[in-house]
């Protein structure tokens, strides 16, 4: 009889029950030293993704005044969206114009002075649309409006998307641009979701006209905070109080001095040393093919015959404040004479000018003094401002009207942080108000917030900001000051 097989079957094969790679990807197994596999790389990028996600939730979600999300949320937008540029418009003055405030990728240059309107380009189309736009090759595309001081060309790939508010009215736009890769549906939702912190930062801001109340005082020393836009001229940021622009009154009545005559001389002399002073200033800052009108200003300084007449007033018994302005007055009354002579009639508006600084060295007006450390408000700066009001050390300047030629000029020598284009800040602001000028995104912000001023802070102690001072005048006048003294 045959021996009966053992019937108990064997294991299946090892090999036959192997399970597929990919049916059981998170199984520990054996990889090559050194080399990722797909799922670790994507497990990394998805890491990386989180965290930058996480980092940006952190950011907004402390109380932020605009000026604080415009400085941190673009770089933060950029890592979560992979993008290479991020900028941040925003919807200003009556709702029909945006500008760049906010950017990483093209320098900060580029903030206050890339403007659109709505409707203008993809990202004016965007804002007039109320949905985002993007492009793989946006710089081909017919709607697209270049700068080229931006060399869009290196980011073609272009993702616009509006900023609305809780009634979906527009306030604005966030855009990103990279070199390449199409941005996903899922981007641009994210895009959409990164939008919602600037909403709430420029309704707080109410930079919109419609959005502020109607100001209710007339006098300084209020509380009310208004966010005023601007156009910056030199960046960097300050804190003063609000001081208008001010110059000597011209009718002021003074007794004459036996010293009037010799201070007249000590002024003229320092006025002339302070001009050759800023146009070696000018030259270092390549200033040079704007600073023509120094010249001008250098030849009246230098002419004996102001000085002269002037001296021969005093001489007549006149006091210094009334010998200049009858200087100023003759030498106005003889160039509008001569009906339509430009030249002349801006020969003469710069006497004047250089008349009023002598006169406020040679006999100081307290009524045209500037509060040390203020945010001086006006139209337009001269040269009076290089050689006076610059003694007084401002922390910033915000002019209403578009700067000239030559203001650009003088608030680039006198090196502090400025503005122009500063619509209703004659309305809104008066003296005594504590202002806080922002030329690094171009804001006049009037009686602005702790957390603002913290944020100025913080950015000053980041940032290393050291302001160099135009201390020529000043050291001139005691100059003058010292040779009065040793003739007594």
């Amino acid at each position: 009889m045959p021996a009966r097989r053992n019937s108990t079957p064997k294991p299946p094969s090892h090999r036959a029950r192997e399970p597929r790679e990919e049916a059981n990807p998170d199984r520990a197994r054996p990889v090559q030293p050194g080399v990722a596999t797909k799922t670790d790389r994507s497990s990394q990028e998805s890491g990386v993704a989180f965290s930058h996600a996480l980092d940006f939730v952190a950011f907004v979600s402390r109380a932020l005044p605009l000026t604080g999300v415009l400085d941190g949320l673009p770089e933060r937008a950029a890592r979560v969206l992979k993008a290479d540029v991020v900028s941040v418009y925003l919807l200003e003055g009556h709702g029909d114009g945006l500008v760049l405030r906010g950017n990483v990728g093209f320098g900060r240059s580029a903030q206050g002075t890339i403007r659109l309107k709505v409707g203008e380009g993809i990202t004016g189309l965007a804002v007039e649309r109320g949905v985002p736009l993007t492009f793989t090759a946006a710089p081909v595309h017919d709607r697209f409006r270049r700068f080229d001081q931006l060399d869009e060309d290196r980011y073609p790939v272009f993702l616009a998307v509006p900023v609305v508010g809780p009634d979906r009215r527009p306030l604005g736009a966030l855009v990103a641009q990279r070199k390449s890769g199409a941005f996903s549906a899922e981007e641009i939702v994210t895009a959409t979701m990164l939008t919602a912190p600037i909403a709430l930062a420029v309704r707080n801001a109410a930079l919109l006209d419609e959005l502020r109340d109607k100001p209710q005082r007339k006098t300084g020393g209020g509380t009310r905070k208004v966010t005023l836009p601007g156009r910056p001229i030199v960046s960097g940021r300050g804190l003063g109080g609000v001081s208008a622009l001010r110059r000597p009154a011209k009718d002021r009545k003074m007794d004459p001095r036996p010293e009037d005559a010799k201070l007249i001389d000590a002024a003229f002399d320092t006025v002339e040393k302070a001009l050759r002073a800023l146009e070696l200033k000018a030259v270092s800052q390549n200033l040079v093919g704007a600073t023509s009108f120094f010249a001008s200003y250098g030849l009246i300084a230098s002419d004996g015959r102001l000085k002269e007449r002037a001296l021969e007033l005093i001489a007549e018994g006149k006091s210094a404040a009334e010998a200049l302005s009858t200087v100023a007055r003759e030498v106005t009354r003889a160039a509008t004479g001569i009906v339509g002579h430009p030249f002349l009639e801006e020969r003469a508006r710069d006497i004047e000018d250089l008349c009023d600084a002598i006169l406020m060295l040679a006999a100081p007006d307290a009524r045209a003094e500037i509060p040390k450390g203020a945010i001086l408000l006006g139209e337009q700066v001269s040269v009076f401002d290089l050689l006076v009001t610059q003694r007084s050390m401002p922390s910033g300047v915000a002019l209403t009207q578009p700067a000239s030629a030559r203001s650009e000029v003088i608030l680039q020598l006198m090196g502090v942080p400025a503005i122009s284009e500063v619509g209703g800040a004659f309305r809104w602001a008066s003296p005594g108000d504590v202002a806080l000028l922002d030329a690094d995104h171009g804001f006049f912000i009037i009686n602005p917030s702790r957390a603002e001023i913290s944020r100025l802070r913080a950015w000053r102690k980041s940032s290393g900001e050291r302001r160099e001072e135009l201390s020529l005048p000043e050291s001139a006048v005691l100059e003058m000051q010292g040779m009065l003294a040793d003739d007594v």
